[in-house]
């Protein structure tokens, strides 16, 4: 699974004068992280092993004879709110789309509107979705990443 704008990375430098303390890093919109010496790397769209390569490549043998690096990536979540039988964070763990979301937070409550879904994603911009259309065709069933949000609304009576 690669890494997503937005989410949080630990990166320690390891092996290297002085010591460096671990980095907590947030993925720039523009897919970018900051490490030491002022150092960009891209790092959405590629997998920690990718990453951890490209910047162990970027400072050996440049400005360090070795240096190991770790990443670790904060646990991946999203939310799912409003008209669910259980409403609330789940787990991230890829290839998830609305629809499943919903059914993971234990489907509809008796009052919830499947068709003004609002899907918020993580940069701020919103989605509506209608659960009926989107169950009859899969291009109508939006992909879910880490921290976007899904609000089941009251249906109105």
């Amino acid at each position: 699974m690669t890494i997503q704008t937005g989410e949080q990375l630990t990166i320690e430098l390891r092996d290297i004068p002085p010591p460096e303390p671990k980095m907590e890093q947030t993925v720039q919109d523009d897919g970018t992280i900051s490490l030491i010496l002022n150092m960009k790397v891209v790092a959405a769209g590629k997998t920690v092993n990718q990453l951890r390569d490209e910047i162990h490549d970027m400072y050996v043998p440049k400005y360090f004879q070795r240096m190991s690096v770790n990443i670790k990536r904060e646990n991946l979540t999203f939310y799912v709110g409003g008209e669910v039988k259980m409403p609330g964070r789940l787990l991230y763990n890829g290839d998830i789309t609305v629809t499943k979301a919903i059914q993971a937070a234990g489907d509809f409550t008796v009052y919830g509107d499947k068709k003004r879904i609002k899907v918020i994603r993580r940069a701020g911009n919103v989605e509506k979705v209608n659960y009926n259309k989107a169950t009859q065709n899969p291009k109508l069933d939006p992909p879910l990443y880490p921290g976007d949000q899904v609000i089941v609304p009251l249906a109105p009576w």
